[in-house]
């Protein structure tokens, strides 16, 4: 699944062809995605320009300045979709579901094998929306801190890693990036998130930010089907200390790492570094 780095890949990949840019025509292949895919969306977007795109967690948010009114596309990129930019004339590939033409003979085209995305309207503010009301902070931004991950954390008897990973604590620390952030803090991740102290919270969410950040700026991390707006795949894959790595030597001690089952997710550690 695309996580927050994939999801800003794509935003700051598309975001140059596409705001500002007339919509001229809306193809909709394939209605049938999570949420059927609205059927006023070409009526309402054909002849609008397209704003300036945002993130929130893993969601894309496409303002559309309408003369009327200017709503927002809500755009969620599922289990394996992606947005990339296509050339007028650029012929779909299967599962191509929608494609938003626009007035610089590029195309915003949306693909997605599994069809567990959805792109639907946003139902008032972020703050009203049921799908954004309740997310927690942006892990890159000052909301985030070690001392916010040890106030919500207390008299909790859950492993950390699924508590890193809840979006009511902080959005879009998904399975890759909550391994990666906890064996760069040295925390075992079945330790009860109850009993951590507040010094190894402050390094966990300093680490978090820095993986997440170099994620970004590595394109992201390709797993089976992620790739950029221009198609490209993402290259933090290469630099991953202990996701998808069990069995082998632990980068900083040499070790065998890991694999154990969290909250039904599979998670990598290494026994001598984490405590």
């Amino acid at each position: 699944m695309p996580e927050l780095p994939e999801v800003e890949t794509t935003r700051r990949g598309i975001a140059p062809y596409v705001e500002g840019q007339e919509v001229t025509e809306v193809i909709v292949r394939q209605q049938r995605l999570r949420v059927p895919v609205p059927k006023e969306l070409p009526e309402r977007l054909i002849g609008e320009r397209i704003g300036t795109l945002r993130r929130r967690a893993k969601y894309l948010l496409l303002p559309v300045e309408g003369e009327q009114q200017e709503p927002t596309l809500l755009w969620h990129l599922g289990m394996s979709g992606s947005l990339r930019i296509a050339r007028v004339g650029d012929l779909p590939k299967k599962h191509d579901h929608i494609d938003l033409v626009l007035a610089n003979a590029h195309i915003l085209r949306y693909h997605d094998p599994r069809r567990f995305g959805f792109v639907d309207w946003l139902q008032g503010d972020e703050q009203r929306d049921p799908r954004l009301a309740r997310l927690g902070p942006e892990p890159l931004s000052g909301a985030f801190t070690g001392e916010r991950l040890y106030r919500l954390s207390r008299g909790k008897r859950m492993a950390v890693k699924p508590f890193l990973m809840d979006n009511q604590v902080v959005v879009g620390v998904g399975n890759i990036y909550a391994s990666e952030a906890l064996f760069m803090a040295g925390i075992d991740p079945r330790r009860a998130a109850g009993r951590i102290s507040l010094e190894r919270y402050e390094r966990l969410a300093a680490a978090a930010r820095e993986v997440l950040a170099a994620a970004i700026t590595q394109g992201g991390t390709t797993l089976r089907d992620f790739v950029s707006g221009q198609g490209e795949p993402g290259y933090f894959a290469q630099r991953l200390n202990v996701y998808g790595r069990h069995g082998q030597p632990c980068r900083r001690c040499g070790g065998e790492l890991k694999r154990i089952t969290l909250g039904q997710r599979a998670s990598v550690y290494c026994p001598r570094c984490q405590r």
